[in-house]
């Protein structure tokens, strides 16, 4: 491929740790920044590669969309995932390089918005004959859609990604342990929520990359076993993002091993048939729970997941035969082709 010009083009949501929670309760945990952020390791990679990558910092203000805008480039690597601390505006941003004329890697607006309204996302699942949790849907009191339910039960906001709210207190038990936890959702994020059946079982991730034929990737599985006992299950915020913490310290991710040629052949057949149907593109990651008895269930799909090279994807990929660099270097043709 001849050099190219890239924009790697990411956000900041700075957190102040002064700021009083929006209820009475703790506040939520969130996403904490790394030593080395993804799209310094995603520029570094671009410049083995041949090519000129300039990072862009998309601040939320309009002075750094009119600066995007102006950005002279062969192609965007998108990276963003909020505006103006709001981390439900990524289809917003691909919306805009779109109105640009730009080339940009990963999903379109059509999957980003499809897979962030996880209760919109299970009911297509459910249309293509995906398993997924049975669910509910609620608002200020008003629910907007329902299956019926029985406890335990994980309620989540039905917009947000990366565990954002989704603590070990999500899973209740009870009427008034779910209306609690409702009552601090709808204070903390004003959105929606998703009140979903607690799948007990192994939480299993598998990279798809590709568009008119996608590959799914090796299987990597979050261990959680080594929680205390009485927590949990979950791939929750303190588990992501809580370091520090024995919940961060004792969950790690590895490449599955011990699953049969049939669970392997399961699990990726569903994690692309869950990538196409919600109109995912470049890469993507699914998120399943995978049962004693071999059932599956898609929990979430995820476009442009966490490209760190520390990251499921990239360790997928490895696994694969793939190195770091050749993983972002298709993704690089993937979209150049696709444009």
């Amino acid at each position: 491929m001849s050099k190219l010009k890239i924009v790697v083009l990411y956000d900041r949501v700075l957190v102040d740790d002064d700021d009083e929670p929006a209820s009475g309760d703790k506040s939520p945990v969130v996403r904490t920044l790394d030593k080395k952020e993804v799209e310094e390791e995603v520029a570094e990679t671009l410049t083995k590669l041949g090519h000129e990558p300039i990072l862009y910092e998309l601040d939320g203000t309009q002075k750094s969309l009119l600066g995007l805008a102006k950005a002279e480039c062969d192609l965007v690597f998108n990276l963003s995932e909020s505006f103006a601390e709001d981390d439900t505006a990524d289809y917003k941003i691909a919306a805009f390089l779109e109105l640009l004329g730009r080339k940009y890697t990963g999903s379109g607006t059509h999957g980003l918005m499809l897979a962030q309204d996880k209760a919109v996302a299970k009911k297509i699942f459910a249309f293509h004959g995906i398993h997924t949790p049975t669910f509910a849907k609620s608002f200020r009191g008003r629910l907007d859609f329902s299956h019926d339910l029985e406890f335990p039960v994980i309620v989540k906001p039905a917009r947000e990604d990366g565990s954002i709210g989704i603590e070990f207190s999500a899973v209740v038990n009870s009427i008034r342990e779910l209306m609690e936890r409702i009552d601090w959702l709808h204070a903390n994020f004003d959105s929606p929520v998703l009140i979903e059946e607690y799948i007990e079982g192994r939480e299993m991730y598998v990279g798809v990359l590709g568009n008119e034929k996608p590959e799914a990737l090796p299987i990597v599985e979050l261990d959680l076993s080594k929680l205390p006992e009485g927590t949990p299950r979950i791939a929750a915020a303190e588990v992501k993002w809580g370091k520090g913490t024995a919940a961060y310290r004792d969950t790690k991710s590895a490449i599955a091993t011990d699953l049969s040629d049939e669970l392997v052949q399961t699990l990726h057949q569903t994690a692309v048939a869950a990538y196409q149907a919600l109109e995912l593109r470049d890469y993507g990651r699914v998120d399943m729970r995978l049962q004693p008895d071999g059932k599956v269930h898609v929990i979430e799909v995820n476009p442009n997941p966490w490209l760190a090279s520390k990251a499921e994807l990239a360790m997928a990929a490895r696994k694969s035969g793939r190195t770091y660099t050749q993983l972002i270097e298709e993704i690089v043709e993937l979209a150049v082709a696709r444009a």
